[in-house]
């Protein structure tokens, strides 16, 4: 099934979802769809159509992505947004049925994966609709490097964002150093990173969280994501953090995790192991609205990505999310985290796997513990989220994006 929104006046049939109010409206007549005057109507179709194509359900990050993009860039363009809400073969079938039904000039298809990519890929075949891949990860060395695919998957993976690379009219990527390594291979590509709504995240009330975590008095170091594990590499999101708790046994820390994934019943056994209890504390994951109070109720957040072309290439959206909220960070010095941060929230990191970092990061936490005053440097991460990170401003390279291809001239390959 796909669900779609149109921030501008027309309500498509099938199920809808509108991001302004976040529930579901149903039209099956076009006589139910809301009516326009004349003007607003001659003004809606000067503006060019644009197909969103998000490999992901509404409520996940790149739905969010998609949404706050849409709703800054309104008043200059028709978007249509539809999310992949059923398997990836049935998706790609919907994802070409909306295209059809909604003519767009552009489609932008949100992640490099199989059905939107597809479906983009086959629109510009058949209709000659240019379109734009935003990717955040090198795909398949990601899918190499943590043992995710067997042989002939990795193949396909390899074939895939190749293809895609090569066919896409424009390029969008999320870190930088994937833009080098893009333009290596003779690939121009946009950077414009995951992103936030500052204002959003910088007024969260950590009083009831704090409480009931026990936080007073210590010093709260926390992670926020899937906790995905890696059989082949043997670690998963939040490892770090559990091997520095079982460093720091002896100071007055306490570690939180929230998430959920197949990392979490290992560490969780893991943190038993070690004797931690109620020192490192394990949370399911918390509805979006909650998560401003969240990151003002923790001290320090984590960031870590390997040193190695996946986590190079990556931005991740946690980063942004502790900088708009002007918490502490520790992040590995890797990707966009060495371009951002200063240097006494960035720690190094060697290679993909490196057992010497939960050391490194548990020394830099015990200087916070002696000396919390460095806190009040999470403060200016808000400045930094607002210059790098809020959709405000990422919305604008988007439309830079749009422009140049709403604007070039037709080609017969499209």
């Amino acid at each position: 099934m796909i669900e779609c929104v149109s921030p501008g006046a027309r309500l498509w049939p099938d199920t809808m979802y509108r991001s302004s109010e976040h529930r579901s409206l149903h039209t099956t007549d076009p006589a139910d769809r809301p009516t326009s005057s004349r003007p607003e109507l001659a003004r809606a179709r000067a503006r060019p159509v644009v197909a969103f194509l998000v490999n992901g359900p509404a409520d996940g990050p790149m739905g969010e992505r998609a949404r706050a993009f849409a709703e800054r860039l309104a008043a200059r363009f028709e978007i249509q947004i539809a999310y992949r809400t059923s398997s990836r073969l049935r998706s790609i079938s919907d994802f070409v049925r909306f295209v059809r039904r909604t003519h767009p000039r552009i489609c932008y298809v949100f992640d490099l994966s199989y059905s939107g990519v597809v479906a983009a890929i086959v629109a510009r075949a058949i209709w000659r609709i240019r379109f734009v891949v935003d990717t955040g990860d090198a795909v398949f060395e990601l899918a190499r490097s943590a043992g995710l695919r067997g042989p002939l998957g990795l193949g396909l993976t390899w074939l895939l964002e190749r293809a895609t690379l090569r066919i896409a009219n424009r390029i969008v990527v999320r870190g930088s150093y994937h833009r080098e390594l893009l333009a290596a291979r003779g690939l121009d590509a946009t950077v414009i990173p995951d992103g936030i709504d500052t204002a959003a995240f910088s007024s969260g009330d950590p009083r009831e969280i704090r409480a009931r975590l026990g936080l007073t008095g210590v010093l709260s170091v926390g992670f926020l994501g899937s906790l995905i594990w890696s059989d082949r590499l043997q670690i998963g999101y939040g490892w770090d953090l559990v091997e520095a708790m079982r460093i720091l046994r002896d100071e007055p820390v306490r570690g939180i995790l929230i998430g959920a994934g197949t990392a979490r019943p290992i560490l969780e056994a893991r943190a038993r192991e070690y004797g931690l209890g109620d020192r490192m504390i394990f949370l399911d994951p918390v509805p979006y609205r909650d998560v401003p109070n969240y990151l003002a109720a923790v001290d320090v957040w984590l960031s870590t990505q390997t040193n190695d072309i996946p986590g190079n290439v990556r931005t991740t959206g946690k980063l942004p999310l502790y900088l708009a909220a002007g918490r502490y960070v520790l992040a590995s010095d890797v990707g966009e985290a060495s371009r951002v941060l200063p240097s006494e929230m960035r720690i190094e990191y060697n290679g993909t796997v490196d057992r010497a970092y939960p050391a490194r990061l548990a020394e830099r936490i015990r200087h916070l513990v002696r000396h919390p005053e460095s806190l009040s440097a999470g403060a200016r991460n808000v400045a930094i989220a607002r210059a790098s990170f809020d959709y405000d401003v990422l919305s604008g390279r988007v439309a830079e994006v749009l422009d140049a291809l709403a604007t070039a001239a037709p080609t017969p390959e499209g």
